[in-house]
């Protein structure tokens, strides 16, 4: 099993859901962000007075999968996250040693 982390823009995370979604992957968390990195904020007013703030909103997907669907999964998050501009994010994936399901024990493969 594997664990996949995606930085991506939040705009983008209807597209990424539906793409995944129809690889078959049943459980995903998703998170509201923020970061920095070579994309930097816009200025913005707030009650007439303007600010540049340090950081920028994004969304953060962790996905558990089987090994078969991992390419798959980051193939998706490529296409559909991808806009061709500084700041479309990341991709991080790590190895998962066990999983368990609360509810009825069940581990493994058998618990995602």
């Amino acid at each position: 099993m594997k664990k996949i982390e995606a930085i991506i823009r939040t705009s983008r995370f209807e597209q990424i859901h539906a793409c995944v979604a129809a690889l078959g992957v049943k459980f995903l968390t998703f998170y509201e962000v923020k970061g920095m990195g070579l994309e930097h904020a816009k200025q913005q007013t707030y009650r007439g007075v303007a600010y540049e703030p340090a950081y920028i909103p994004r969304t953060k997907l962790e996905i558990v999968t089987v090994e078969d669907l991992v390419e798959p999964v980051i193939k998706c998050i490529l296409a559909e996250g991808k806009t061709g501009e500084i700041g479309d994010g990341k991709i991080f994936v790590y190895d998962v040693l066990e999983a368990y399901r609360i509810r009825n024990s069940d581990s493994g493969e058998h618990a995602l």
